[in-house]
């Protein structure tokens, strides 16, 4: 197990590299030129430098490959860079919104559980009665409605037809939990309901194929309550598959969220990506997806090591 552990956190270090490279170069790509964005604006003083001046200054007159050279050796040192437009390190700022976005993430993953597991399972145990036909036209109707215009009708009609809208005032978790949980609740659910929508029909299908088992035929031969062999024989084996479905979902937790993030007014890392992308601050958008990156990487490593807790015959080594 430690062995394995060990192997996978070095398979890390070449990802990486690669991933930092192509983010790196990439993100340059975009259309727009940050200097000439700079020397429009007339409050931070850059009008009074000429373009070579400021080139120099923000350090974007070398070379693209050596750019990236001082940015991983920077970068191996703990230095993520400073924003380009208010000259604050990116390590700083993305210490300060990543607990936002991972708190939205995780909320919305257990909304999504929440409503996944049990109707996937309901409507397997139950199958082709009409409170499966529900769940599957559910499923159907999550897949096609897309989080961002769930989350505009949350924003607009309440308020229209009952004069409430969901808090904006962001409030820490430290400073006040109950107020936090208030306003994360609101887009963690929107969120979670657009991610239930695939676990709960591969739950279903997995179940399916699970329950024609012969063991799960000789568990209700011997007598077994359906809860019991639901619980103990049937469930745990269904969920390898589903848990994979989860790993895989965990990019689209932060893709979704800076949408998410942008509607509900959440200073989370999606929010500071788009503001990011629209300013053309490259420190910032390359940090960002430098996080984005590792934090995927482990969610599915700990999606491997799952594997172990659900089905005993599966060895580390």
């Amino acid at each position: 197990m430690s062995a394995y552990l060990v192997r996978r956190l070095l398979a890390l270090i070449p990802t990486l590299f690669f991933a930092s490279m192509i983010v790196f170069v990439t993100v340059r790509l975009i259309p727009g030129d940050v200097i000439d964005m700079m020397l429009s604006q007339n409050d931070i003083g850059a009008d009074k430098l000429s373009r070579d001046q400021l080139l120099a200054a923000l350090g974007l007159d070398k070379p693209m490959p050596e750019q990236y050279v001082r940015w991983v050796w920077a970068l191996l040192h703990g230095d993520f860079g400073k924003s380009l437009w208010q000259s604050t390190p990116v390590l700083e700022q993305l210490l300060q919104r990543l607990p936002v976005t991972f708190e939205l993430g995780m909320l919305a993953m257990l909304v999504g559980l929440a409503i996944a597991l049990p109707i996937g399972v309901y409507s397997a145990i139950r199958q082709d009665t009409a409170g499966d036909v529900a769940a599957r036209s559910l499923s159907i109707l999550l897949l096609a409605v897309p989080s961002f215009w769930m989350g505009t009708m949350v924003m607009v009609f309440p308020s229209i037809w009952w004069g409430w809208s969901p808090e904006v005032n962001y409030v820490k978790f430290g400073d006040d939990p109950l107020q936090n949980l208030k306003q994360m609740m609101v887009p963690a659910i929107v969120l979670g309901m657009a991610l239930s929508a695939v676990t709960m029909r591969m739950t279903r299908t997995m179940m399916l194929e699970v329950l024609r088992q012969d063991y799960i035929r000789t568990a209700w031969a011997k007598g077994l309550t359906e809860r019991l062999v639901v619980r103990r024989h049937a469930l745990r084996n269904a969920l390898i598959p589903v848990v994979t479905l989860i790993g895989l979902q965990a990019p689209l937790l932060i893709g979704g969220a800076v949408i998410i993030e942008q509607i509900f007014v959440i200073p989370g890392m999606g929010l500071m990506l788009l503001e990011a992308v629209n300013q053309r601050d490259y420190p910032v958008i390359t940090g960002v997806f430098l996080v984005v990156g590792l934090s995927v990487m482990l969610i599915n490593l700990l999606v491997d090591l799952s594997y172990g807790l659900l089905d005993p015959r599966v060895r580390h080594r």
